[in-house]
C-alpha cells in the first residue's frame, strides 16, 4: 500500500469520525437511537470475536481456540476480572496447543 493510499484512507477515516457530532451539533439523539449506539461495540464485538474464533477466512475450524473461547466464557459466568478471563482462555489454547490438539 502506497503512501498517498494511507494518507487518502487516513482523512477518509476522520472526516467519517467528524461528521457525526459536525451533522448532529448540539442535538440530543432520540432515545432508541441512542440505545442502538450504547448496545452496537458489544455487538460488533462479539461478531469479530466469533469469526476470528471459529474460521480461517474461508472454512469453519474448530480448534483450541473454541475451547480458549469457552474457558473464558466460564471465567466471566464467575464473575472473574478481566485479566483473569484473558489469562484463562489464553491458558487453555496454549495447554492444548502443548498437547497436540491445534
Amino acid at each position: 500500500m502506497s503512501w498517498g493510499t494511507m494518507l487518502t484512507l487516513a482523512v477518509g477515516v476522520y472526516l467519517l469520525k467528524a461528521a457525526g457530532p459536525m451533522l448532529l451539533g448540539g442535538r440530543e439523539l432520540p432515545p432508541w437511537m441512542d440505545e442502538v449506539a450504547r448496545l452496537l461495540p458489544c455487538a460488533l464485538l462479539a461478531g469479530l470475536i466469533a469469526v476470528q474464533t471459529v474460521t480461517d477466512n474461508q472454512s469453519l475450524v474448530l480448534d483450541a481456540r473454541v475451547l480458549g473461547l469457552a474457558a473464558a466464557g466460564v471465567a466471566v459466568l464467575f464473575r472473574a476480572p478481566f485479566l483473569v478471563v484473558v489469562g484463562a482462555a489464553m491458558a487453555t489454547v496454549a495447554l492444548l496447543r502443548f498437547l497436540g490438539m491445534s
